[in-house]
């Protein structure tokens, strides 16, 4: 009777053991499954590409520019996928940091090239500096008339506190390499060398941004010395713009949308996906990107900027 006994708790510690680890490996399945789901659900809302027939890309390039990977990836999976026949840009950004602009310029132009699909530019409340140096790489230009454009031109600021260190007692002293490794140094004043030094990088930047303008307008009716003209800083309404030939057409997104539609060769109304980024807690209680805000403030003191002031 008591083997019969040990046998019988034996049997049930097993079944104990095994209990627990079905329970282990039900959990983690059900763990397993709730991040597929998760990443599925991420998949379908960031990358809404798995309807059935033509469509138009929305991109929708938004604020300051700091950064051109999060839209160069978006340019790339439209250029990498058929059903895409043509690509809208929503622009609502003063510019910025010119490389960033000049890299999302460069892909959008090796897509046009590559994939033969067309490129209608949409812009929004303010689309000007860097955000007009964009659009210029679209077959087409749609602007509300109270837009605001243009702005075509360079900035770059250096903060001096010279005055205010002296008042307070305190200096600096700099072993460099060259004459010129401190140029831009908030600690002192320029010289006349240096700042004709930075003058001439400027007008170099600024020539290329008026390159891109007369690359993208020229087949437009503009030339390049009425381009230059106009590209003194200020800046333009989405009419005056009109007026001046730098955009195509008076419109809103949807107009743009439909042009795409009509360029891509979709008939009827065109199907439209854009990438949503999901926004941290933080953003939607702030309003504003958080990293965006972090990479602003760590960026470098004296940088070349095609931004709206």
């Amino acid at each position: 009777k008591f083997r019969f006994l040990f046998c019988d708790l034996l049997l049930q510690r097993e079944l104990i053991i095994m209990t627990r680890k079905t329970a282990i490996i039900i959990v983690i399945a059900i763990g397993a499954c709730a991040i597929l789901l998760v990443l599925l659900g991420i998949v379908i809302v960031v990358n809404p590409l798995s309807g059935i027939g033509p469509k138009v890309a929305v991109i929708e390039i938004t604020g300051t520019i700091i950064k051109s990977d999060p839209i160069i990836e978006q340019i790339h999976g439209y250029r990498d996928n058929p059903s895409v026949k043509s690509i809208v840009l929503r622009i609502n950004s003063p510019g910025g940091a010119v490389v960033p602009t000049q890299e999302i310029y460069s892909e959008l132009g090796k897509l046009k090239t590559k994939s033969r699909k067309k490129i209608v530019a949409s812009m929004g409340t303010t689309a000007a500096s860097g955000g007009y140096y964009i659009a210029c790489v679209a077959d087409e230009i749609f602007a509300n008339p109270g837009t605001l454009t243009g702005s075509i031109g360079v900035i770059m600021q250096i903060i001096t506190a010279e005055g205010i260190l002296k008042k307070v007692g305190v200096g600096s002293e700099v072993i460099k390499s060259g004459k010129f490794k401190d140029t831009g140094s908030p600690m002192r004043s320029m010289t006349d060398e240096e700042r004709a030094i930075l003058q001439e990088t400027v007008d170099d930047v600024y020539a290329q941004f008026v390159d891109a303008v007369f690359e993208g307008r020229q087949n437009k009716g503009l030339t390049r010395e009425e381009i230059v003209e106009l590209a003194n800083g200020r800046i333009f309404s989405g009419q005056q713009a009109y007026e001046r030939k730098l955009v195509d057409e008076l419109g809103d997104l949807q107009d743009a949308i439909k042009r795409a539609g009509e360029l891509g060769g979709i008939k009827g109304e065109p199907k439209v996906v854009k990438y949503k980024q999901r926004k941290s807690l933080m953003e939607q209680i702030l309003g504003v990107s958080v990293e965006q805000k972090v990479e602003q403030l760590f960026e470098s003191g004296m940088s070349l900027r095609y931004e709206l002031y």
